[in-house]
């Protein structure tokens, strides 16, 4: 739920105003745009907890098949960032270390005399070390170097060089790809992002939707009165041209590339959060219409509507990719 910073009305010439702004804004300006990075891979602003972002970009570094957004990335998929973390199978930490592997490969990253799983400062050196250990183990496998190096990590080596690259396990090529798509998320754009093809659809979903009342954990079924929370809203809204997203807004911020506010076109997720250095803090979304504006369901006793974007919480934004 957010507080509104600002009340606003929206009559029908507004409306008719981000109509065509969403129609000439997200198609024409795309012919301006263009994707690709090169070089050093930086970690794009708020991607991951502040207290692990030194220690993800100097690691990400630590051999070529490794950046620092791939290394968030695995590190996201394994754990959450939870530091505490614990599976069913044993696996430890933020890195989810099962107890043999990290008495092999565990190091003492902060250099204050032990090896501790449990914590970021030893178990994040020891990811990216053993993720490169184990790039050096597959690297006569055919295919990506990376994507053989994750397949290591998730089925172990052996099972990368006796298929000679990424194994036919759902559950390995499933990790590969999720982690692949993820590192987008947690990379820095180095140039201006291409706008999707389904953002003026999910737009026109919520356009449609305007002045429905907002229902805590509403995801617009008729069970639910065809009401939404702000997650529901946006899940619907891209599921109704084709790209899933999760179910929370926090982790609807992994989705994707993140541009910049100057950057931003309609389509994109705007997030809101307590903490502007945590994504876990994520509170609310919205889908960005252009000229500073959004279209939401903010809060309990409010109706699905446009709302300003540049709020103290503003806390930046997400472009969603198809799987």
């Amino acid at each position: 739920m957010r507080k509104a910073w600002v009340a606003i009305g929206v009559g029908v010439g507004l409306v008719m105003c981000f109509l065509a702004l969403l129609v000439v804004g997200t198609y024409s300006a795309a012919s301006n745009l263009f994707g690709g990075r090169g070089g050093t891979v930086a970690l794009a602003k708020n991607a991951v907890p502040a207290a692990y972002r030194p220690l993800v970009q100097k690691w990400g570094n630590y051999c070529p098949a490794l950046n620092p957004a791939l290394l968030a990335a695995q590190l996201f998929q394994e754990s959450g960032w939870n530091p505490r973390a614990q599976s069913p199978a044993e696996a430890q930490g933020i890195a989810q270390f099962i107890p043999g592997t990290w008495a092999v490969h565990g190091i003492d990253g902060d250099g204050d005399g032990d090896r501790d799983v449990w914590d970021p400062a030893d178990a994040i050196p020891s990811a990216a070390k053993y993720d490169c250990t184990l790039a050096k183990d597959v690297k006569g496998a055919s295919g990506d170097p990376t994507d053989n190096m994750l397949a290591a990590y998730n089925a172990g080596p052996y099972a990368v060089v006796r298929y000679d690259g990424v194994p036919p396990y759902r559950e390995t090529q499933n990790y590969v790809k999720v982690i692949r798509k993820l590192e987008k998320s947690f990379a820095a754009p180095a140039g201006r992002l291409s706008p999707t093809r389904q953002a003026a659809g999910a737009i026109d979903f919520a356009q449609k939707r305007l002045g429905t009342p907002y229902l805590w954990g509403g995801d617009g079924t008729p069970e639910d009165g065809g009401r939404f929370d702000c997650s529901g809203l946006t899940k619907a809204a891209y599921a109704s041209v084709g790209i899933e997203l999760p179910r929370v807004a926090n982790d609807q911020w992994n989705t994707g590339p993140h541009p910049r506010r100057n950057e931003l076109l309609p389509g994109d997720l705007v997030f809101f959060a307590h903490d502007l250095n945590d994504s876990r803090s994520i509170h609310h979304v919205g889908i960005y219409v252009g000229g500073g504006y959004m279209i939401d369901a903010p809060y309990t006793g409010a109706v699905i509507r446009f709302d300003p974007i540049d709020s103290p919480d503003y806390f930046g934004a997400t472009r969603p990719t198809a799987s």
